[in-house]
C-alpha cells in the first residue's frame, strides 16, 4: 500500500518564501537582450508586459522572496501537497530503490500551474491591471491563469495551440467554466496569427506562435498585461515551494533523495523540484544526480543549441540564451501539449551547461508504456508530460535493479491525466504512435537563429 507522507496544513509548513536559485549559482544567468540593439534590457523594455513586481522577480539575486499573504491564502487550498512513497510500484519492478513522488495533481487546476497563475495574477491585480492574455499547449496553465483570474477578478485569454485545442476539448470547458475565453491559435485575432494562416490556413500551431500572438494583443491595451507559464525566472521562482516541501516532507521519512526526476518542456515543474535541492547542494550540502526528462519529438536539451533566441514565432520577444530548436520549429502534435514548446527555460539551459544537470529523451509510446504501468501499480493517471517523469523515474529504478543498489528517487508527478483520457484511448486503441521531427525544418529553425556577439 502506498505510504502518504502529508503534513498538516497549518501555518508552520506551507512555505514563507521562493527560493531563488539565482542567488547560489556558481556562474551568473547570461543576460536577457534587446532584440535590436542586442544590449541587457531594462524594466522599462518589460513594462508593457508586466507589472514591476513580477520584472523585480526575474532579475533578482535574493535568496528568499516573502510569498504574499493573499498568494498563501490561496496556497492553502491545495498546499502542502502530498509525498508519496510508491510502494507497490516499488514491488512491480522488483527494485531494491525507494521511490517518491510529489503530487502535483491535487490543485483546483490539476497540475503545479496554479503555483505560478495565482502569484501573477496577484502582482497584477495589485498593480490595476484589468486583463491577462497568455498562450497554453496542453491546456494546463491556461486553466489555471483562468481559476487566477476568477480569484481576483481580472479577465483572461488563451490562445490555445491549435492541436491540443482539438485534442483537449475538456481543458478548453474547463478554462471556459473558470470565466477566460479560449481561441484556437494561430487565430484569425492577431496580426501574427493571420500571417500564419496566410502561410498555411491548417497550421497545427506552436506555443511559439501562441505566445506571439499574446504578445501582440497584450501590448495594445495600457490596462492589460502578458502572463507566462513556464520559462522565465520569476514563474520558476514561484514554483519552489514544491521542493521546499519535498525537502521538509522527505526529512519526516528520514530519506533524501539521491536521484531527481523531472520532465521537461519549458522548466517550471523540475524547477519546482530541483531548485531547493540543487541550491542545499550548492552550499555544501549532500550531491544529488538530477535528471531531466523531455520528449524525443521536442527535444531542446538533448537536440537544441545552447544560444541566444526568440521566445516567440513572430521574433516580438527579448533575447535569451538558451537550449533551442529555433524559434520557427513547429514540433509534431504529440500528445504531451505542455511540453512542444521551441525552447528551455535560460535558467534550466544554464544548469545543463554548468553540467549540474543531465538530460534525456523518450518517444510517446514508452512514455505511455511507463504511465499506465505507474496508473495499474498506484492509481493515479498521470498526465501525458508527467509520464516523461515517470518513465525516467522507472528507468532509474530498473537500474538500480540491475546494479543491486538501493538508491532514494524521487519525480515530480506534475498533474493528473483526467482530461487527457482522449490519449490513453489512442493508446489502447493502438493509434498513439510514436512521432519524429522533421530533421531539414529542424536545422532550418536552428540557421535562422539571431547572429549574437559572443561577448554579449
Amino acid at each position: 500500500m502506498s505510504e502518504s507522507i502529508k503534513y498538516l496544513l497549518d501555518e508552520s509548513r506551507l512555505p514563507r518564501f521562493w527560493y531563488n536559485l539565482c542567488a547560489d549559482l556558481p556562474k551568473a544567468l547570461p543576460p536577457v537582450l534587446h532584440p535590436g540593439t542586442h544590449q541587457p534590457v531594462g524594466p522599462d523594455d518589460l513594462a508593457p508586459l508586466f507589472p514591476m513586481a513580477l520584472i523585480a522577480q526575474e532579475v533578482s539575486t535574493e535568496r528568499e522572496i516573502e510569498i504574499p499573504g493573499p498568494v498563501r491564502d490561496v496556497y492553502r487550498q491545495w498546499r502542502p501537497t502530498p509525498l508519496y512513497r510508491a510502494r507497490r510500484l516499488e514491488a512491480a519492478l522488483q527494485t531494491p530503490a525507494r521511490i517518491y513522488y510529489k503530487y502535483e495533481g491535487v490543485s483546483p487546476a490539476g497540475s503545479h500551474k496554479p503555483n505560478t497563475a495565482v502569484a501573477q495574477a496577484f502582482y497584477n491585480k495589485e498593480a490595476g491591471v484589468k486583463k491577462l492574455v497568455t498562450e497554453t499547449g496542453a491546456g494546463q496553465w491556461g486553466s489555471s491563469l483562468a481559476f487566477a483570474g476568477a480569484l481576483f477578478g481580472l479577465e483572461v485569454q488563451v490562445f490555445m495551440v491549435r492541436v491540443s485545442y482539438d485534442q483537449k476539448p475538456y481543458r478548453r470547458a474547463l478554462m471556459e467554466t473558470y470565466g477566460a475565453r479560449c481561441v484556437a491559435s494561430p487565430s484569425t485575432e492577431t496580426q501574427s496569427g493571420r500571417a500564419i494562416l496566410a502561410r498555411n490556413p491548417s497550421h497545427s500551431g506552436s506555443l511559439g506562435i501562441a505566445i506571439s500572438e499574446a504578445v501582440e494583443v497584450a501590448a495594445q491595451r495600457d490596462d492589460t498585461k502578458y502572463a507566462l507559464g513556464s520559462v522565465l525566472n520569476h514563474v520558476l521562482l514561484h514554483q519552489s515551494v514544491i521542493g521546499q516541501e519535498a525537502i521538509a516532507q522527505l526529512e519526516m521519512a528520514g530519506d533524501y533523495p539521491d536521484v531527481i526526476v523531472g520532465c521537461t518542456g519549458g522548466g517550471s515543474n523540475f524547477a519546482g523540484i530541483v531548485t531547493p535541492f540543487l541550491g542545499a547542494q550548492l552550499r555544501g550540502g549532500r550531491k544529488v544526480r538530477i535528471v531531466a526528462v523531455e520528449p524525443s519529438a521536442c527535444p531542446s536539451l538533448t537536440r537544441g543549441r545552447y544560444a541566444y533566441d526568440f521566445g516567440d514565432t513572430a521574433h516580438l520577444t527579448p533575447l535569451t540564451k538558451m537550449h533551442t530548436l529555433g524559434s520557427t520549429f513547429t514540433p509534431p502534435g504529440f500528445h504531451a501539449g505542455g511540453l512542444r514548446y521551441h525552447g528551455m527555460a535560460p535558467l534550466v539551459s544554464h544548469l545543463k551547461a554548468l553540467d549540474l544537470i543531465e538530460a534525456v529523451a523518450h518517444p510517446q509510446l514508452a512514455v505511455f508504456d511507463a504511465g499506465v504501468q505507474f496508473a495499474r501499480a498506484e492509481g493515479i493517471v498521470p498526465a501525458p508530460e508527467a509520464n516523461h517523469a515517470v518513465k525516467g523515474a522507472i528507468d532509474e529504478a530498473i537500474r538500480c535493479r540491475e546494479e543491486g543498489v538501493a538508491r532514494t528517487i524521487l519525480f515530480n508527478l506534475c498533474g493528473h491525466g483526467h482530461f487527457d483520457m482522449q490519449a490513453y484511448i489512442d493508446y489502447f486503441a493502438g493509434k498513439l504512435t510514436d512521432q519524429a521531427y522533421d530533421e531539414k525544418e529542424l536545422a532550418m529553425a536552428l540557421a535562422g537563429l539571431p547572429a549574437v556577439a559572443e561577448a554579449a
